[in-house]
């Protein structure tokens, strides 16, 4: 199944400031949500960002609040990012039948793959982006990232995602990815 960008909204799982420095490989991992949220911006698709207890936790880390701007922020206190009724029913209601749900974000074995395996439960494809999740400990990312695959999501690189998403060279949209990813 081809990944298009008019049926693809990318979500942003709890990077927060007092997480974010705890996770394996962190230095990489920003680096990498940066590149893909700028990517995603540059082909225009919706970004959603949750935080997960922000009182306790913080809020998104700076470097992201700076590139996603004022896009809309679900607080919440489940795990799963499909119990938070606001961001399902942006889904729903204004995804207007995108089906994509393009994943980065911490921790991949609790709130991530809790939201994957809700989201195709109802009827969604997600697409977790490998070297835009972490956890504490990588072995927990691995063993979530296999059953994230075993429960029916894709699984893709950042680079990869956008490169895909943007379908053909030549145009407008690839010369600036090209040079993003450069």
């Amino acid at each position: 199944m081809r990944i298009l960008k008019e049926a693809s909204v990318g979500l942003i799982i709890d990077i927060q400031e007092r997480l974010f420095p705890h996770m394996d490989g962190n230095g990489q991992l920003l680096k990498n949500v940066e590149m893909l949220t700028k990517g995603l911006k540059i082909l225009d698709i919706p970004v959603k960002i949750t935080e997960q207890y922000p009182r306790g936790l913080g809020t998104t880390i700076q470097p992201l609040k700076k590139i996603l701007g004022d896009n809309q922020m679900f607080e919440k206190m489940s795990f799963s990012c499909c119990d938070e009724k606001g961001f399902y029913d942006y889904l729903i209601e204004a995804g207007r039948g995108r089906k994509n749900i393009i994943i980065a974000g911490i921790e991949t074995h609790v709130c991530v793959l809790q939201t994957v395996v809700d989201l195709l439960g109802k009827g969604f494809q997600p697409v977790v982006i490998y070297d835009c999740v972490s956890s504490r400990s990588a072995v927990d990312k691995e063993i979530a990232i296999q059953r994230i695959r075993a429960e029916g999501a894709f699984v893709s690189t950042y680079e990869s995602i956008l490169f895909e998403l943007t379908r053909v060279s030549g145009t407008e949209d690839f010369k600036k990815i090209s040079r993003l990813l450069k």
